[in-house]
């Protein structure tokens, strides 16, 4: 008699590993893939602002990316020095200010900057390298007469004569928003330049201003910025004051309010009184006498 043999145990299934594969790449391929922008700002306070903008390309429109962790670094020759941290805005944006005295120059005189996003569970890892050399925008008010300027100087330590010579400089008044460009002048050979100020321009109540002059992207020290305040505009109040009665403000005049109204009478008096005659005219409409049947 033969013997049965009877296998016990639970059935177990080979793992498709390019199904695996594919599922992975899936997955990766759904990944956000951010951009990061990093420029360095060296101003005049000998601090320097790292700023950094996070954006991905989602459905065909580049949108803002916020509540991301940025991490900024100083990348010596040897080392890599966590300066802080940032969390982007609504509109994409982690601006981190370091002072100099904080940072290590490379055996070249220059700064290496870096900044990283680390990625998460929708999006890829991004992040962004900026060299420059040091140096800074020396900025002056001067007032002549009725004459308004502002002398701006190039200072780079270490730097040959001819380093400052033929830079663009432009200079702006600060805004809500944006600052506004008002000038523009190219440095001498002593990197030095001379912008006349318009004396028209609105300040705050007491008619102060805040002048910027700015180097943007520049190939060897990046972007440089100086500013300064003066009491060189017009005094404009930021109180908010009843305006007088006019045609262009939120009170139009009384007459005009009365004729206004008065039309609006007339008129939809009217439509009352043709709707009024509508129904009396169907109220007196003649009704035909009944017919009179012979039984």
């Amino acid at each position: 008699m033969d013997a049965a043999i009877v296998f016990t145990g639970k059935p177990f299934a080979q793992t498709d590993s390019a199904a695996t594969k594919e599922t992975e790449t899936k997955e990766e391929a759904s990944l956000i893939s951010p951009s990061l922008d990093f420029i360095v700002v060296q101003k005049s306070d000998n601090t320097i602002d790292l700023k950094a903008t996070v954006k991905a390309k989602i459905k065909g429109t580049f949108l803002n990316l916020r509540l991301l962790k940025i991490t900024f670094l100083q990348v010596s020759d040897t080392t890599e020095k966590n300066l802080g941290f940032i969390i982007t805005d609504e509109r994409g944006k982690a601006t981190l200010n370091v002072k100099n005295e904080a940072l290590i120059m490379a055996k070249d005189g220059s700064l290496n900057f870096k900044a990283s996003f680390a990625g998460n569970k929708q999006m890829e890892t991004a992040d962004g390298e900026v060299t420059v050399k040091k140096a800074q925008l020396q900025i002056t008010p001067v007032k002549e007469d009725s004459l308004l300027t502002v002398k701006v100087k190039f200072v780079a330590p270490g730097a040959a004569d001819s380093a400052g010579k033929d830079l663009t400089i432009g200079i702006f008044v600060n805004r809500s928003f944006n600052p506004l460009k008002i000038g523009e002048g190219t440095t001498d050979e002593n990197g030095e330049v001379t912008v006349e100020i318009p004396a028209n321009l609105p300040g705050d109540d007491k008619g102060n201003i805040t002048l910027l002059a700015k180097i943007d992207e520049n190939e060897n020290y990046g972007n440089l910025e100086a500013s300064v305040t003066q009491q060189w505009g017009i005094p404009v109040s930021d109180k908010q004051v009843d305006q007088p009665r006019a045609l262009w403000s939120v009170h139009p005049p009384i007459w005009m309010l009365v004729t206004f109204i008065a039309l609006m009478v007339i008129v939809w008096g009217h439509f009352l009184v043709i709707v009024y005659e509508l129904f009396r005219l169907r109220k007196e409409e003649p009704h035909q006498p009944n017919p009179i049947t012979n039984t």
